[in-house]
């Protein structure tokens, strides 16, 4: 039998405010556990929350940026739960009456564009967090994150593999960032995600039950855990089993999905409008003044960079995928105006871009500044050095021996152009030869190869290659 994946993708973003959703306790990442929560984060009676305007503005934003609706009206409810890292036994989130509701995502498969339902995105209060390493078998609790805004956004059930999952999840990462709503650092848990998933037969109209994976915190396991619970669902139906509508937990360890607790439904939880706070009333002006202040979008960049830089849709797309990448490479060009873009895109997407995987850094980390790129490049275009020669100088570039111009003089590394010099040299390399220059005229035409590689031997790699070229098929000919 053929099956068929069922895939929806709740994304919790943590907004990027200074404070609280409901508190002015700040939300700055890494303080020591249970500094940064105040007596409205713990739930103390008596205490009042007070609703952070740039939160609602942040998910305003949000939904601009996916054409959904803004509702005029929403309400928070408290849903309740018992958990030690949730003082107050309830989490104040919306439920009947979201901010933003109904838009979409657009993402890039093989098939061309693929249209991503968004249902929902709604805001409420993150919990704290339960620590268990380093405290002698016990647990214990950091209410720091007790408070922190959330924006939960939660996808139609339209994806149906695991790698349109991580198209999508790495879509809407890179909005979020784009719209500077979070940093969405995925280690820190500002970038989260709960995948629920399920199966049926290929043709089948309803859905089968699904199960939730909560809280994985990177592409890969995203993908990994699809792939464990698709397997696993498939396993039980044919054997004759039946799926459980469960929560589970993703051990990458083990590379595995387990059963952490029953699926608990809306009214498990006793949502009901929470009575410290008025209903959220937003006004067409404020989300027009909202408007005003989005970015360029991913998308429309990547529009732009192939028809005003004659880019391909590669190029574009990976200069597009990251906000930072996008700003090291308007930048770079704008050095030099006379320097391709094509060349500068190749840069970044090869040489630099490999480098900064292979040390796990971010571009705007990168020794090698955008100015610095370009100056490199400004040496390949007027034949001061190869590209060759060029990889060399940007690899010591990066270990911070200097400038592209001052490792070229130190090394002595400037290409040879002169004519002259070069006819010497390529006299010399087929004098040296005699018996291969008897092979090449009696056709062995792939010995041209063996002299060219003898020539840049003799000029230590810094020839001009075209010149070498031009002028070796002259003399062989």
């Amino acid at each position: 039998m053929k099956w068929e994946t069922i895939i929806g993708l709740e994304v919790h973003v943590q907004l990027a405010t200074h404070s609280k959703i409901f508190s002015g306790a700040s939300t700055q990442f890494g303080a020591d556990p249970n500094t940064q929560a105040c007596a409205i984060d713990l739930g103390f009676p008596g205490v009042l929350p007070v609703l952070n305007k740039k939160a609602v503005e942040y998910a305003i934003k949000l939904g601009l940026a996916v054409g959904a609706t803004i509702a005029t009206r929403s309400i928070f409810a408290r849903k309740n739960y018992f958990y030690p890292d949730l003082p107050k036994g309830y989490q104040i989130s919306q439920n009947d009456l979201p901010v933003v509701q109904h838009g979409f995502l657009m993402i890039p498969t093989d098939k061309g564009e693929k249209r991503i339902g968004i249902t929902r995105a709604h805001l409420e209060e993150d919990a704290g967090k339960s620590l268990h390493e380093d405290l002698g078998g016990l647990t214990g609790i950091d209410l720091n994150r007790a408070g922190t805004p959330l924006l939960e956004i939660v996808s139609e059930p339209d994806i149906r593999s695991p790698a349109e999952a991580v198209v999508y999840l790495k879509t809407l990462h890179t909005l979020v960032r784009y719209l500077g709503i979070s940093d969405a650092n995925m280690q820190e848990g500002s970038f989260r995600c709960d995948v629920n998933v399920s199966v049926r037969p290929e043709g089948q109209g309803h859905f089968g039950t699904r199960t939730e994976t909560k809280n994985v915190n990177s592409f890969r396991f995203v993908e990994r855990a699809i792939l464990f619970e698709v397997t696993r669902q498939i396993e039980v139906l044919e054997n004759g089993g039946e799926i459980i509508q469960e929560t589970r937990l993703y051990n990458p360890d083990r590379d595995e999905t387990k059963a952490m607790r029953s699926k608990e439904n809306a009214h498990d939880y006793r949502y009901f409008p929470d009575p410290d706070l008025l209903p959220l009333e937003i006004s067409s002006d404020w989300i027009e003044s909202v408007r005003q202040t989005l970015p360029e979008l991913p998308q429309e960049k990547s529009k732009r960079f192939k028809e005003a830089f004659g880019l391909s849709d590669y190029d574009a797309n990976y200069l597009t995928s990251s906000l930072d990448i996008a700003n090291y490479f308007e930048a770079a060009l704008k050095v030099d105006e006379k320097i391709p873009p094509k060349l500068i895109a190749n840069w970044i997407a090869g040489d630099l871009s490999a480098l900064l995987n292979k040390e796990n850094r971010d571009i705007m980390a990168s020794p090698v500044s955008p100015e610095a790129l370009t100056q490199l490049i400004v040496r390949i275009v007027d034949n001061t050095i190869s590209n060759s020669m060029a990889k060399q100088v940007f690899e010591k570039m990066w270990a911070g021996v200097g400038s592209a111009d001052a490792i070229i003089e130190q090394e002595g590394l400037k290409q040879i152009s002169d004519s002259g010099a070069l006819e010497k040299i390529i006299d010399e390399v087929i004098a040296n030869n005699p018996e291969q220059l008897a092979q090449y005229r009696s056709g062995k035409d792939k010995l041209f190869a063996f002299f060219v590689g003898q020539i840049m031997k003799a000029t230590q790699g810094r020839a001009n290659p075209q010149q070498v070229n031009d002028l070796l098929k002259s003399k062989l000919s």
